[in-house]
């Protein structure tokens, strides 16, 4: 709950939002100053835009404090977003599946540009794949992503989706990290296309829970039921 100050005596107090307000909006927090953004209505003005309309907001230095509202970021309208009632049971373990091959594919396309470069540049003579460090590394990268492929392959049911979601994570992190060394300085540059994998791989491992939530949540799992599946269940 929270309440905005600065509003003058003559202007009726705004109600007051929860969080389970279904009309609060669902994504916008807190700022890190401890401020929240302005609630909006369903045209999307800013609810408390009308008293800065109607001058109710008083001004001076003690409201400035009052005053620190941000917008909050407005939804691409073309996003198939839906509201979810509440007690619906949301489809956790598709859209883990979809991430954990979207997580596949771009460890994928990070790994070939370590590769590529591996193989194109030239050091003392010697082309950079000819070292065994860096062999090395792009052999681990690859045992990762054709692991968590093969946990994909076999995910059907919820658990089988956690796990991969988990595994797929886990390897786009393993892929950013060997592939990164083995391009060195030019992996840091805007101007190479490595960045937008790492980037992106961040972001989808961080969704529907990222690689070290899903481990510790199958942990519990197992722990809570006191039995392990079997491997071939898996």
């Amino acid at each position: 709950m929270w309440e905005r100050t600065g509003v003058a005596p003559s202007a009726p107090a705004a109600p007051s939002r929860t969080a389970v307000d279904p009309g609060a909006h669902p994504i916008v927090g807190g700022t890190p100053g401890g401020s929240r953004p302005d609630a909006m209505d369903p045209t999307g003005r800013s609810a408390t835009g009308a008293d800065r309309d109607s001058g109710a907001v008083s001004s001076g230095p003690d409201s400035i404090a009052a005053q620190h509202f941000s917008a909050p970021p407005m939804l691409d309208p073309e996003l198939p977003l839906r509201r979810v009632s509440a007690g619906e049971t949301l489809p956790l373990a598709e859209g883990r599946r979809a991430l954990s091959w979207w997580l596949a594919g771009t460890s994928r396309a990070m790994l070939n540009l370590a590769r590529r470069h591996a193989l194109d540049r030239v050091q003392f003579g010697r082309p950079l794949a000819a070292h065994q460090a860096v062999r090395h590394r792009l052999a681990e990268t690859l045992v990762a992503i054709e692991g968590a492929e093969a946990t994909l392959a076999t995910a059907d049911t919820d658990l089988g989706a956690l796990l991969a979601k988990a595994a797929a994570g886990h390897a786009a992190r393993i892929a950013a990290r060997h592939c990164q060394q083995v391009l060195g300085g030019i992996g840091f540059t805007a101007e190479h296309d490595f960045h937008r994998h790492v980037r992106r791989a961040l972001v989808l491992d961080g969704l529907l829970g990222s690689a070290a939530e899903l481990t510790r949540e199958a942990g519990v799992w197992v722990r809570t039921r006191g039995t392990a599946p079997r491997l071939a269940q898996l």
